[in-house]
């Protein structure tokens, strides 16, 4: 069996544990101290289900500007690239500068470098922020932060799937653009919680490996537009 190599390790601003970089031949492995793995190389289905549901539903639009929450390895941000034409901007908010770094070296061709194409904007800051400050900026916002509503990084992410949280969503969506969020497990207050601000909202059952591996859940949550607003 080929040892797990530790590669690097970062702080989680006001976190709960620091994050570990791990290594097994082509197989690589981020973690948290005392809480386990948190993503693996091998099992980024649902993160690519969480571009490509979400983008598919922006065919009709011209120039769309993404959001992306969460950079882990890549894979969302690569599918997401896969499904929008050359046109779109991509905005990815990112934490911790050391997954910014590790997205640039030892992970990088993962999923094909997708921080060099050109449609790419990342922003080392809690996507939280930019929720607060942006109104009407954007047309998909995919979240993929932490493990979803039941966080185990830092308590801050709580807000971000709290009332305070999605509401700031809504309002940064463009009329009848798209949230869509990546979760670990089912989470019942949550999609009440989106229902309650006003998204149409359905959940998709995607496996983590191709047709194996555990069962993620992917919110796709619509904001419905009255009147233009």
């Amino acid at each position: 069996m080929i040892p797990w190599i530790l590669l690097d390790e970062a702080p989680v601003p006001e976190g709960r544990g620091d994050l570990l970089l791990y290594q097994r031949g082509e197989e690589f492995s981020i973690r948290i101290v005392g809480r386990g793995e948190l993503m693996n190389s091998r099992a980024h289905g649902s993160e690519d289900a969480l571009a490509s549901l979400a983008c598919e539903r922006l065919a009709e639009r011209s120039r769309p500007r993404i959001l992306i929450g969460g950079l882990g390895m890549g894979f969302t941000l690569a599918a997401a690239l896969r499904e929008l034409g050359p046109d779109a901007q991509v905005v990815v908010a990112e934490l911790i500068p050391a997954v910014v770094a590790w997205n640039r070296g030892a992970l990088a061709a993962l999923a094909g470098c997708p921080l060099q194409d050109a449609r790419v904007t990342v922003r080392e800051v809690d996507v939280g922020r930019i929720l607060k400050t942006e109104r009407k900026a954007f047309d998909a916002i995919l979240l993929d932060v932490d493990n979803g509503p039941e966080g185990l990084t830092r308590d801050a992410n709580d807000w971000l799937y709290g009332p305070g949280g999605v509401l700031a969503a809504y309002e940064a969506l463009r009329p009848n653009g798209i949230l869509a969020v990546w979760s670990a497990g089912q989470d019942r207050e949550f999609t009440d919680r989106l229902r309650q601000a006003g998204f149409e909202t359905e959940e998709v059952r995607v496996r983590a490996r191709g047709t194996k591996g555990s069962r993620h859940i992917i919110w796709l949550a619509r904001r419905v537009a009255l009147g233009g607003s």
